[in-house]
């Protein structure tokens, strides 16, 4: 058979790969019933789920014909650096690094680093528009996981709530 679309079957593949790939790992822990999961249950289902699209994705990619054959591109460096270091920033900010003597930062500065961070990923998104964004995530993120699901962590820096 002969690839119609690239794109589509790169993608595909990498959906099954990653979708196997958590159904493996599911296995580790005790996968349960469907009437008494247990804590494997829902990344293996995730996962099986995942692979199934990925391969669904991968035929498709085989039987439509594209005018093109739509060819992968160049990897984008630049956006992709930019959005891998914003996520790290954002780990490193809500949790702190204890090793180096960094103090967690909380919730809402992590949220704002990782907004304003990954907003020069792009060529057109001024940090205007990213300080909005970043309080409207900040506030939504705020309303569901400390009022709304009452989870325990840090909101605030250190240095702020003592």
């Amino acid at each position: 058979m002969r690839i119609k679309s690239q794109k589509d079957f790169y993608s595909g593949l990498m959906f099954t790969i990653v979708g196997a790939a958590f159904a493996i790992g599911a296995t580790n822990y005790s996968i349960g019933t469907g009437a008494r999961m247990g804590p494997g249950y829902f990344p293996l289902m995730l996962g099986i789920l995942l692979a199934v699209l990925g391969l669904g994705v991968i035929l498709g990619s085989l039987t439509v014909r594209t005018s093109d054959g739509e060819p992968v591109g160049r990897i984008a460096w630049k956006p992709l650096g930019f959005v891998i270091g914003a996520n790290l920033i954002f780990g490193v900010l809500l949790g702190g690094l204890p090793s180096i003597g960094l103090p967690a930062m909380g919730l809402i500065a992590a949220i704002y680093a990782l907004v304003l961070v990954v907003s020069r990923a792009g060529s057109e998104f001024p940090v205007k528009s990213a300080l909005i964004l970043g309080t409207v995530l900040a506030v939504g993120s705020y309303l569901t996981f400390i009022i709304g699901l009452s989870l325990q962590f840090q909101v605030w820096p250190t240095f702020i709530t003592g």
